[in-house]
């Protein structure tokens, strides 16, 4: 087991090797525009998961998946060769939804913004269902009583 920093300095390593594997040596044309987000590492350094997205048609995301997984062994070779840890990590490449998720939200916040501004907008002449002031003011004592 290695430290947690390690691990991460480890992760962000194999992220750019990938990055750069894919920029530069891989020339698969069913890879797409792919941007590696992020990659994460187990704690015995033996599995990293790497993170990408890829901007086109679902036809474009599911052809870049093959491509990816056909130049697994290459881009593997390369982080063993780059880290130079004693065992290379297997590689396993998932496709990351966080885009789609942050469009998701965006979404609902423009929905929610919509439906405020439809409730301001019907009181803005309405009046109150009864009295101004629902609460009943105590009544002051006279000095007669």
């Amino acid at each position: 087991m290695v430290d947690a920093a390690r691990a991460r300095k480890i992760a962000d390593r194999i992220q750019r090797i990938v990055a750069e594997m894919l920029d530069r040596r891989v020339k698969d044309p069913r890879l797409g525009f792919v941007t590696v987000t992020d990659a994460r590492i187990t704690a015995d350094l033996r599995d990293a998961t790497v993170y990408y997205t890829v901007f086109g048609s679902p036809e474009e995301k599911a052809g870049t998946s093959a491509a990816l997984e056909s130049a697994k062994g290459l881009i593997r070779s390369e982080v063993g060769r780059q880290t130079g840890i004693r065992h290379t990590p297997s590689l396993t490449f998932v496709f990351d939804e966080v885009q789609q998720n942050a469009q998701h939200i965006e979404e609902l916040l423009a929905q929610a913004r919509r439906s405020d501004e439809e409730v301001a907008q019907k009181a803005t002449g309405a009046r109150h269902a009864g009295e101004a002031d629902p609460y009943k003011a105590p009544r002051e004592l006279e000095e007669d009583e």
